[in-house]
């Protein structure tokens, strides 16, 4: 086997925003394009800034689009707060992050003095639950996985379920999936489940900074008695509670089969350019592809496309680009200029 690629400590850091720059058509960032959404814009900007954040009707809000009480939900300051508040809430023994994926979870594990080990999933990226040391009593996973697209079956996560471990699933992009198959999000009955939620990329929200945890009620109990008051803002509060109503809910789903077809249609196009290779059925909003040589990405900027670099992402390396969905003119501009370097 080949050795595994890691990046160094400040390339772990890197987010595809950095790259994003006037005049270039953005593949980098994979938040929604024309979001947010009038409607929700709206209701974020009629919030009473002079007031300090009171989180029950969100929080409420989050609890019955997932069929959860409200013991169980955790509302966040996006994403990233959830998993810096479980680094530092929690005591792991042998925490494990399994890999190629978003690397903000061993970032924070590792500020916060813990010790992480990675499980690195080989092409195409599937989930080997044998590869998770038994003794992992921390246990974190995307689904479907950035960067991969992959999505894993929901049995599949299931089957890392052990008495004593947390298993933490990072659905921020679920909701890109119609219908949300794979989803844990409303398993109540796993007291060693956490699922993490984001609304930055569905709902174009990422200045917000807004999101939430599900738990058993005695891991969010554990995890809010680290969570400085007043963490979320009115704004975001108001964003969680519009974003869980029937109006959101019918909105998002509509996006997801949009995105699907856009989505097959860009793998088609890419499947015709010599020399790259593509994650098989990606789910998510952007696809990972693999080119034959070092320095497309680069090149990809010359001609007006910034795209993901792919080797900030354990197990991956310079090689390798994750790729934004966009609309099919988008696409195939794109994926001409990728031809133009192959």
């Amino acid at each position: 086997m080949p050795p595994v690629y890691a990046p160094d400590d400040a390339l772990l850091r890197h987010h595809g925003d950095a790259d994003v720059a006037a005049g270039l058509t953005d593949l980098a960032v994979n938040v929604r394009p024309g979001t947010p959404p009038g409607w929700l814009a709206r209701r974020i900007a009629a919030v009473d800034l002079a007031r300090y954040p009171e989180g029950s009707a969100a929080r409420a809000a989050v609890a019955a689009r997932h069929g959860r009480s409200a013991e169980e939900v955790l509302l966040t300051a996006g994403a990233a707060e959830a998993f810096v508040l479980l680094a530092h809430a929690s005591t792991p023994r042998r925490a494990v992050v399994v890999h190629p994926q978003f690397t903000e979870p061993e970032v924070a594990l590792r500020a916060a003095g813990h010790r992480v080990e990675r499980v690195v999933l080989q092409w195409p990226y599937a989930l080997d639950a044998a590869l998770v040391p038994e003794d992992a009593d921390l246990v974190v996973i995307g689904n479907p996985t950035n960067p991969t697209s992959v999505a894993h079956p929901a049995g599949a996560l299931r089957s890392l379920l052990r008495p004593g471990r947390l298993l933490v699933v990072d659905e921020a992009f679920a909701d890109c999936v119609p219908g949300e198959p794979h989803s844990l999000a409303a398993e109540r009955d796993q007291p060693g489940l956490a699922v993490i939620r984001s609304l930055t990329k569905t709902w174009g929200l990422a200045g917000l900074r807004a999101g939430y945890l599900l738990a058993d009620a005695t891991v969010v109990d554990r995890l809010a008695a680290a969570q400085p008051h007043w963490a979320v803002s009115a704004p975001a509060l108001a964003a969680c509670e519009a974003c869980s109503g029937p109006r959101a809910l019918e909105e998002a789903a509509a996006w997801a089969l949009t995105l699907a077809g856009e989505r097959a249609a860009l793998v088609d196009l890419l499947h015709a350019v010599p020399g790259v290779r593509v994650v098989p059925h990606p789910q998510a909003s952007f696809v990972l592809l693999q080119v034959r040589a070092e320095g497309v990405r680069e090149a990809l900027r010359g001609k007006g496309f910034v795209v993901r670099r792919g080797d900030s992402f354990p197990g991956l390396g310079p090689r390798w680009l994750r790729v934004a969905v966009r609309d099919r003119r988008t696409s195939t501009a794109f994926v001409a200029a990728l031809k133009e370097l192959a």
